[in-house]
């Protein structure tokens, strides 16, 4: 989902909203009936009837109805007062009167929870907002963990303070695991980092302050169409090609995961069946350019693939990432933003596509799949077997009336090949005239990128998408705002291993211009930092962007931790001689640090061993003891 595309839906929608809220019946968990073209009433709570409705859990902290309102109250700043309510919904807008009466100091908050569960235990997602609300983390998403920490990962100053005494009427949209914040009316944030859970509710929150809450609207919303709005500040969706392939070894989870981080809308990948029938995540119908394996996919089990290293081919520091089934990445994928575009390379029989299908449906993650395919037996079977998956079809020429190719497969999205589109433009109009998408592939190349812009296309498929969500975003700088800037990764606060691989990504607004930095030396986006060649402790990403009307920095702190098998990896490494090898992992299989630490140096003394490798693994021992 884009930024612009946010903002318009978020908007089309207040006004039914706001009507909604003056015909709705004020009683909880009473549906009302809506037209076609509106959005279910799913709960509307004015509290008039003098108690906590039924249905409303009050898990923690001091709650109460008094004059018409919900009055939650903390008894510290370290309380968070919670109270429960509604059902799991996946696509929402929640409506509610904010009220501050008293505050412990202007950093206190009240918030909507986004995704708790109904006991109102950890982990938890909230859209936060402070009395001190213009300050620059005035709104907040962020995430409560199961380990009680604090997750924040989108802030913004609202337009005025709420201070005391005064009611703001606040809105959160929810689609997935996106969500927008909309202050007074105004959307101000914008999130794709929600983590949604299959049993979550909604709630209302306090914390160091008491507040009233008045007038709760929920609505069921739509998802957002796959089809591009229409706008000058309006980009394609940014399709991650078999992952983040540009910077990480193609169809792994390594990939997949770095992919998800760039922001992009969709992570593509491709599945082949094992000769057990087993959904296996893999381009070739072979296992020799990618994998250690050899031989065809369709004559090994799935057993003999989990074995094999699908990273080393890239780069060494991705050596033993597996080959992942279809189920690793829909589980990896599951409650997170994006959504998987799904190609079955085919040939598959029908009940290989049920195989596949169930998987999909085992994990209730229908609605985050587009099955997309050249094989048209393979389409016609997906809308067989499964009448509610959306499918798409690939083509690697353009049809002769393409619209009406797409009509007969049923499909949300036609995806051609963009040197072949080229040719035939006017074939965009004549989809998007049937309602449907057009995302073409593979595009690696900015002046392409800003072709298929102009010309509308609904998503591109490419194997940079840290790169085209960057470009992307200086596009849609026409106001002169100040810039933004977001890591998505590394994550702040991170603990990394040896072996461990730091991938820097950033999400910047209205920048023309961005600097990276680790610990002070200028990196690029996408490039691949070695927690093997790191010391000890903490090591600083730090981004400067420029924009027309300024600059905006972000940091993320992560720290580097010895451990006995991080140990192991350095002494394992291609520096170390055999015989010093061999004397360490000794030492370490013996737990003797001191052993471990003593031999490195003494071996950088005499020369045998360099002294980056050589100093690291000492650290590393002696951090141990």
């Amino acid at each position: 989902m884009r930024l612009a595309q946010l903002t318009v839906s978020a908007l089309a929608v207040m006004p039914l909203a706001s009507a909604l809220l003056v015909t709705a019946p004020a009683t909880s968990d009473v549906p009302a009936a809506a037209g076609p073209d509106e959005p279910r009433v799913v709960l509307s709570e004015d509290f008039s009837g003098g108690e906590i409705p039924d249905g409303w859990n009050a898990v923690e902290g001091a709650w109460s109805v008094e004059d018409g309102r919900l009055v939650g109250a903390s008894e510290s700043s370290s309380q968070q007062s919670r109270i429960t309510f509604g059902p799991n919904l996946r696509n929402y807008r929640v409506e509610v009167t904010v009220r501050f009466d008293e505050v412990v100091n202007s950093a206190r908050w009240a918030a909507v929870a986004l995704d708790i569960a109904a006991d109102g235990s950890t982990p938890w997602w909230i859209a936060t907002m402070r009395s001190g609300t213009s300050a620059h983390n005035g709104l907040e998403f962020a995430q409560r963990t199961a380990s009680n920490s604090w997750n924040v990962t989108d802030t913004a100053p609202a337009p005025y303070d709420a201070g005391t005494g005064n009611d703001v009427r606040v809105a959160i949209e929810v689609r997935g695991s996106r969500a927008t914040w909309i202050f007074d009316d105004e959307v101000v944030v914008s999130t794709a980092a929600l983590h949604r859970s299959d049993e979550g509710v909604l709630g209302l929150i306090a914390n160091g302050a008491t507040v009233s809450f008045d007038d709760v609207l929920v609505v069921e919303i739509d998802d957002d169409p796959i089809t591009r709005p229409i706008g000058p500040d309006s980009v394609p969706a940014v399709i991650a090609h078999r992952g983040y392939s540009g910077v990480a070894p193609e169809n792994t989870l390594a990939a997949v995961e770095a992919g998800m981080r760039t922001g992009a809308e969709y992570i593509e990948i491709d599945v082949h069946s094992s000769t057990d029938g087993v959904p296996i995540v893999l381009h070739d119908s072979t296992l020799d350019r990618t994998t250690d394996g050899t031989g065809a996919l369709r004559d090994v089990t799935a057993d003999y693939v989990s074995g094999l290293d699908a990273g080393s081919w890239f780069s060494a520091a991705f050596a033993g990432q597996p080959v992942p089934t279809l189920a690793d990445v829909l589980d990896l994928m599951k409650g997170r933003a994006p959504e998987l575009l799904l190609e079955i390379k085919g040939p598959e029989t029908y009940d290989e596509m049920v195989t596949t299908i169930d998987v999909i449906r085992e994990r209730d993650q229908l609605d985050q799949v587009i099955l997309q395919s050249f094989d048209e037996q393979v389409l016609r079977d997906a809308r067989e077997i499964e009448p509610d998956l959306r499918l798409a079809l690939l083509r690697s020429t353009i049809d002769s009336d393409p619209a009406a190719v797409a009509r007969d497969f049923d499909v949300v999205s036609y995806n051609p090949s963009w040197a072949r589109l080229q040719d035939r433009p006017e074939a965009i109009a004549e989809l998007h005239d049937a309602g449907i998408a057009v995302m073409p592939y593979t595009v690696n190349d900015p002046d392409q990128w800003e072709i298929l812009r102009d010309l509308g296309v609904d998503g591109v498929i490419t194997d940079h998408p840290g790169r085209l969500v960057g470009w992307n975003a200086r596009h849609v700088q026409t106001v002169p705002e100040e810039p933004t800037v977001q890591i998505v990764s590394p994550a702040d606060g991170a603990v990394l291993r040896r072996g461990d691989v730091i991938v820097p990504a950033v999400v910047t607004e209205r920048a023309h211009d961005i600097q990276i930095t680790f610990d002070g030396e200028p990196v690029e986006q996408g490039s691949v930092i070695d927690a093997d060649s790191l010391e000890l402790g903490e090591h600083t990403l730090f981004a400067v962007v420029t924009g027309v009307a300024g600059e905006a920095e972000a940091s993320a702190v992560v720290t580097v931790e010895a451990s006995a098998e991080g140990l192991v990896r350095l002494a394992t490494g291609p520096e170390v001689p055999k015989h010093i090898r061999d004397q360490l992992l000794a030492a370490i299989d013996q737990q003797d640090w001191s052993r471990t630490a003593r031999l490195a140096e003494q071996a950088v003394n005499r020369g045998d061993l360099g002294a980056h490798p050589g100093e690291l693994i000492a650290a590393d021992a002696h951090a141990l003891r």
